[in-house]
């Protein structure tokens, strides 16, 4: 198993063990029913890419294409229209269209707004590698104010590190849906990652410390069966693993592992095409994980 398989292990039992269940939530099933979740709190998780630490998931398949699409929609792009993200055949916002066609004053609209990445990330990291004000905030207030429909941005802040030859990236989230999007390898943690190396690509530097810290995470309680699955399968993977093994059949090191084109070095010129993933077996079927809106 993955790094990020065992995180997800163990933040599944923790859930289901220790997790609280909410009261009077927002969002809804797309039935109507309000969709409760158990929750725990402060859940940190760490990754070392120089050391081949990948975050993703094994124990389903991750649209790890789709999840990094999103990354050139908020920053490359700098768009909070939906058109653009569908046309590049991503439609996880679609749930979220205000009714203007956008997610509202949020994300790329926020970055562009502030120019809060190529000023205050990219250009100031090659500036000023060694100051401590490499921070990309998507938490602004006024953007509420202007525009109050649409989801608050959850993976809100990144804080980056540059330490010798590596770059750090810091990963703040507010509040997270553990299966589909900010547990360990999924979804958050794969476009982020990929973040991390285009950004140290662009800068000269090579991808460091992947931290991610969220502060609530939760499981909703229609996707109670879909945990308990994971457990499973994650004991079915680490017991073939072990015979394998034991039996000298696979290298150890035969991880996923996500390699960025090292042809290219502008940010803005980076594509979906620049990406391959590399042994990535993940089990399936694929789960179907009902969401609250």
């Amino acid at each position: 198993m993955t790094k990020a398989d065992k995180y997800l292990v163990e933040s599944i039992y923790n859930i289901l063990q220790n997790g609280i269940k909410d009261e009077n939530p927002r969002p809804k099933y797309e039935d109507g029913t309000p969709a409760h979740t158990y929750f725990v709190t402060h859940q940190m998780r760490q990754y070392d890419l120089s050391k081949g630490d990948f975050p993703i998931c094994t124990l389903r398949p991750i649209a790890w294409k789709s999840a990094i699409k999103e990354m050139f929609w908020i920053f490359q792009k700098e768009s909070n229209d939906l058109k653009i993200l569908n046309e590049m055949g991503v439609h996880f916002w679609d749930l979220w269209d205000i009714g203007d066609g956008t997610n509202g004053y949020r994300y790329g609209h926020t970055v562009h707004r502030y120019d809060l990445f190529k000023k205050r990330v990219l250009d100031d990291i090659k500036n000023n590698p060694y100051g401590r004000y490499h921070i990309c905030n998507l938490w602004q207030e006024e953007e509420f104010k202007d525009e109050p429909n649409g989801l608050k941005p959850c993976a809100y802040e990144t804080i980056w590190t540059v330490r010798e030859e590596y770059l750090d990236m810091f990963l703040n989230q507010r509040s997270g849906d553990l299966l589909p999007a900010s547990g360990p390898g999924s979804t958050n943690e794969v476009q982020y990652a990929a973040l991390l190396m285009m950004v140290a690509k662009h800068t000269g530097y090579k991808p460091g410390k992947f931290t991610h810290f969220v502060v609530n995470e939760q499981i909703y309680t229609r996707q109670i069966d879909q945990a308990k699955e994971l457990i499973h399968r994650a004991n079915e993977r680490h017991l073939a693993t072990f015979e394998a093994l034991k039996n000298d059949e696979i290298d150890k090191n035969l991880m996923p592992k996500l390699v960025l084109n090292p042809e290219k070095n502008n940010f803005y010129d980076m594509t979906i095409d620049d990406f391959s993933m590399e042994n990535y077996k993940p089990m399936k079927p694929q789960l179907t994980l009902p969401l609250g809106i």
